[in-house]
């Protein structure tokens, strides 16, 4: 078991223990010295590490050390613009000795990866239009396999495993509670827009089954996965027998959902049920962020600077609030 967890570590301590390697690199800083950059996690949380001034003989050893790997380290926490970092002494390959369990270092969604993917698949199955039906299941159906466990992101929001499915799956329960204020929007489009408006990052991102992502495929880079996303879904379109209009508007639901040119979209939503998918998924990513960097923190502090969001300190009140809702 753990001693040290990502959550909990303070500023000052320092400390030995196992973590999972995330993304792992050996860079040239500024001084020209060689140092280790090393992003570590557990199923609390993430956080960067340096190690400084690496000499030519540790880069053979540092190099055998891979995205997924159990690692011991030994470092101590600093700060750096007002964001926890470790500052690491020594790192190694955990060994088959040491004894570890895995499930200690996978962060995942909080909810069983099948049973969201049975709501998600039923609500495909509701569709109405039969075309939107037909390709909102068709694409759950071939992507199955890798939608229960894959991340959301590299890292940020919904980096977890299953964390993909974990982010359909809450947009859809929002998106279908929107349609029932704003009677106007039609049911349809909603569920197979948010089905379908991230379903390329399956192949944007590259994942271990672990859902701890290495980085970013060739196309994931060069195109991106709004881009990726449009393309695809042409053909599984035109395979489901849509229309060139019905088409087109999935086409654009999907590139304009990240609403701003330097976020990746070309286009703003031209129709309300765009325009709602785009809030549906800031809404998720923004309450996925607060919940995450929350969750382990004491009454009557502020957590340090959550970088996703404006680099603002959260409060966590004395007084215990209530979820009426949950498990409804």
């Amino acid at each position: 078991m753990k001693e040290f967890l990502v959550n909990t570590l303070q500023v000052e301590e320092e400390f030995t223990d196992f973590f999972m390697v995330k993304t792992i690199g050996i860079k040239v800083g500024s001084n020209r010295k060689n140092y280790l950059d090393v992003t570590l996690g557990d199923f609390t949380g993430e956080i960067n590490g340096k190690k400084w001034d690496v000499s030519d003989e540790e880069i053979p050893t540092l190099n055998n050390i891979k995205e997924g790997d159990i690692v011991k380290v030994k470092a101590l926490v600093n700060e750096w613009n007002g964001i926890k970092q470790l500052r690491i002494a020594r790192i190694r390959k955990a060994a088959p000795s040491d004894g570890l369990t895995m499930s200690d270092y996978v962060k995942a969604a909080p909810e069983d990866p099948a049973a969201m993917f049975s709501y998600v698949m039923e609500r495909a199955g509701a569709i109405k239009d039969e075309g939107l039906r037909r390709l909102a299941v068709s694409s759950l159906e071939e992507n199955r396999e890798k939608l229960l466990y894959y991340p959301g992101a590299m890292r940020n929001h919904h980096a977890e495993l299953a964390g993909l499915l974990y982010h359909i799956r809450r947009m859809l329960t929002m998106g279908l509670k929107a349609c029932q204020v704003y009677t106007g929007l039609d049911k349809d489009w909603v569920v197979c827009g948010v089905i379908m408006h991230d379903m390329e990052k399956i192949n944007e991102l590259k994942s271990n089954e672990l859902g701890v992502s290495s980085g970013y495929s060739v196309k994931g880079n060069l195109l991106g996965h709004l881009v990726m996303g449009a393309i695809e879904l042409k053909e599984r379109a035109a395979k489901a027998g849509l229309s060139e209009e019905k088409t087109v508007m999935l086409q654009h639901m999907i590139i304009s959902h990240h609403y701003e040119p330097e976020f990746g979209s070309p286009v703003k939503p031209l129709f309300p049920e765009a325009e709602l998918l785009h809030y549906l998924d800031m809404l998720d990513a923004k309450m996925f962020d607060f919940e995450t960097a929350l969750e382990n923190s004491e009454p009557g502090t502020f957590t340090e600077r959550v970088r996703t969001l404006d680099g603002r300190m959260l409060y966590s009140p004395t007084f215990e609030r209530l979820n009426t809702e949950a498990g409804k």
